[in-house]
């Protein structure tokens, strides 16, 4: 079974239970690009596959059946002819499956599942018919799908409205590492970071395993990055447009929408983004928005005094971020342009960025340093409609204990300093919360840096911190 595998641990656990159920599994892992799902899945299971297919990618429903024949043909050394449509292909695997000699769980494993389903070729009616007439009665076998393309998971498995509705057993979501994942993934690999370099990194490409496995010990920080994304023949200087490419149909429309939000670190409303895209309103661009927020490039929230429709859409995404800030539009040949950026006003505006969502995606690490890890809380940003300084607040944590967190996050290389201007600033910024809000909740400030806060005469604002130590 299960070879060493650094973090996902609640998602061993969860295909661990599910592989001894002894009910027929139907499991779908879904996930971005470069996240682990393949890995995962076959560290664990590899040696229980009876039938092994990987969707191939821009092919046509023709060599999508001819690679599920060399596929077959592998298992058990059958002998199957070219099936002609989907529906003779699954039937030939449903024979595979009666005739596996496997006494303990037989399970078949279909890789990047939504290439397969390549327009008018029948595919998913014949999953459906596979699943529903024969699969779902056998207790031996689990059937496990994966694929980057989480939109298509989402719409056509998890929501689906026809023959599968409601099949799915279960639907794991694969995420990026943590910051404690990331930090046992480098030391795994015998790279020794401080936990400031550790989240530098993260800060550039955010808990990918397979980017965070290109980092080379021996080597900084920086000069890894100009390795991976800016020398010559940088293996990952192209990964972005394949990344949203594997992901979406008219991926342009998306990287549209992505690019606007990179410029507005608070985030847009909906018609905001229309206004900077130029793309049409309509059923498409909400299904574009969802798909996005599904595959955690963005977040959607909202502000209790706000109307529904006011809702604002920010970037989410650390790798998304690093790109658009640094290598679109590259116009110079710099192969050590992250070591010659390190402290330029360029680097600390993106600093400043990225760290904000480091923190954001760590909210779950926040609460457990402040004690709160079991308190119901609501999670949000907030932005003032009145004040002349246009307040705003990071990350709100509204409890159901009686107390408000306001967060405010800073990056700082060294302890942060709260100067006589930004005390002002801060205590400004809580009248103008309660004042609107009407909140009858205690309102603390809570300071999240990376190393603290200098101990000077005005840090008594903040009634509590969090340093970047506490995120992992």
């Amino acid at each position: 079974m299960a070879k060493t595998i650094i973090g996902r641990t609640k998602e061993q656990n969860r295909l661990l239970a599910l592989y001894k159920s002894g009910k027929p599994e139907f499991v779908a892992m879904y996930g971005r690009r470069r996240v682990g799902k393949t890995f995962l899945i076959r560290q664990m299971f590899e040696n229980e596959f009876i039938f092994d297919l990987a969707g191939l990618a821009n092919a046509n429903t023709e060599k999508q059946l001819l690679n599920f024949n060399l596929s077959i043909n592998h298992s058990d050394n059958q002998e199957f002819n070219l099936a002609e449509n989907w529906l003779v292909a699954f039937e030939q695997l449903r024979k595979v499956a009666e005739q596996s000699q496997k006494k303990k769980r037989k399970i078949i494993f279909i890789d990047e599942i939504p290439w397969l389903d390549t327009p008018h070729s029948g595919f998913l009616t014949a999953l459906e018919h596979f699943w529903n007439a024969w699969a779902c009665s056998r207790s031996d076998l689990m059937l496990i799908v994966c694929g980057s393309a989480t939109s298509w998971i989402v719409n056509k498995l998890i929501n689906n409205h026809g023959g599968l509705h409601n099949r799915l057993t279960a639907a794991i979501h694969l995420q990026p590492f943590t910051l404690s994942e990331t930090e046992a993934f480098l030391k795994a690999q015998g790279v020794k970071y401080t936990r400031y370099q550790i989240a530098e990194c993260y800060m550039v490409m955010g808990g990918i395993p397979y980017y965070l496995s290109k980092i080379k010990k021996g080597l900084s920080v920086a000069q890894n990055v100009d390795d991976m994304f800016f020398i010559r023949d940088a293996e990952l200087k192209n990964e972005f447009n394949n990344l949203y490419a594997s992901l979406f149909r008219d991926a342009s429309d998306y990287i549209k929408v992505v690019e606007a939000l990179s410029k507005k670190v608070k985030g847009l409303t909906r018609n905001e983004i229309l206004a900077a895209t130029k793309l049409q309103s309509g059923g498409s661009f909400s299904e574009m928005l969802r798909n996005l927020e599904s595959c955690g490039f963005i977040r959607r929230y909202s502000m209790p005094q706000k109307r529904k429709k006011e809702v604002l859409y920010q970037l989410f995404d650390a790798y998304t971020l690093f790109h658009f800030k640094f290598l679109e539009n590259l116009k110079n040949n710099d192969e050590q342009l992250w070591t010659n950026s390190v402290n330029s006003p360029q680097h600390n505006a993106w600093a400043g960025y990225a760290f904000e969502i480091l923190a954001l995606l760590h909210v779950k690490e926040i609460k457990r340093a402040l004690g709160i890890s079991g308190v119901q809380t609501s999670i949000f940003a907030w932005r003032s409609e009145h004040s002349k300084s246009a307040a705003q607040v990071d990350l709100v944590i509204d409890r159901k204990d009686g107390v408000v967190d306001l967060c405010e996050i800073k990056y700082a290389k060294t302890e942060f300093a709260i100067t006589r201007l930004y005390e002002e600033t801060l205590r400004n910024k809580i009248a103008a919360f309660c004042a609107e809000t009407k909140t009858r909740k205690a309102v603390h400030l809570l300071m999240l840096t990376t190393f603290g806060l200098q101990k000077n005469k005005y840090f008594g604002v903040a009634q509590k911190e969090i340093v970047l130590d506490n995120l992992f």
